[in-house]
């Protein structure tokens, strides 16, 4: 059977979900397919430009249209829209953030939120910084929560353990975050 490049993607999203990142092979893969993993590269060079086929499938999957006037508000729902899109596949924070690391995709974001901020009154330097600043946030709180939800299925967490992130430490962090960018933005606007 001959498959198209999405319905490899598609198949290499369940793998990820069972398996998780470790064992998201091309091997593994071709195996689910039932093809050799050579046939895999004829839809992707490799195993990296495959995974950024991924990423941008884990982000297109998560995507809700965002709604806020405010550029606060946008950069609010940006954000959460981003990690609900992350915790909805196994390891899926790491796929994005190694991808978006690489610059070989996964860009969504970053436009979104950089367009967000544009509206901001800061500067296009400050705009970059706030923009990489909110996406490190939101792909390491996702990674740590990630970590521990596995950690604690494991059965590694002790009794005592926190396991991961809430929703509640996340929205206060952004908000940390933001209320950073909007003190910035008040000054430039009197300077």
């Amino acid at each position: 059977m001959a498959y198209r490049a999405h319905d490899v993607v598609t198949r290499a999203l369940d793998v990820l979900d069972a398996h998780g990142l470790a064992d998201l092979t091309m091997r593994r893969l071709g195996k689910e397919l039932g093809v050799q993993p050579s046939a895999l590269y004829h839809h992707f060079a490799n195993k990296q430009s495959l995974l950024a086929a991924v990423a941008d499938e884990i982000l297109t999957r998560g995507a809700r249209p965002v709604t806020a006037e405010r550029w606060q508000e946008q950069v609010f729902a940006i954000c959460t829209t981003l990690r609900d899109s992350l915790l909805a596949y196994r390891d899926g924070a790491e796929v994005v953030a190694t991808v978006h690391a690489f610059g070989l995709g996964a860009t969504q974001p970053r436009d979104a939120l950089s367009a967000a901020l544009g509206q901001a009154n800061l500067k296009a330097d400050d705009v970059s910084i706030a923009t990489r600043t909110l996406l490190h946030f939101v792909y390491g709180h996702t990674i740590d929560e990630q970590t521990h939800l596995q950690a604690d299925s494991a059965g590694a967490l002790g009794d005592e353990a926190t396991v991961g992130g809430t929703d509640r430490d996340f929205a206060s962090g952004l908000e940390l975050i933001l209320d950073g960018i909007t003190q910035r933005s008040a000054s430039e606007l009197h300077a």
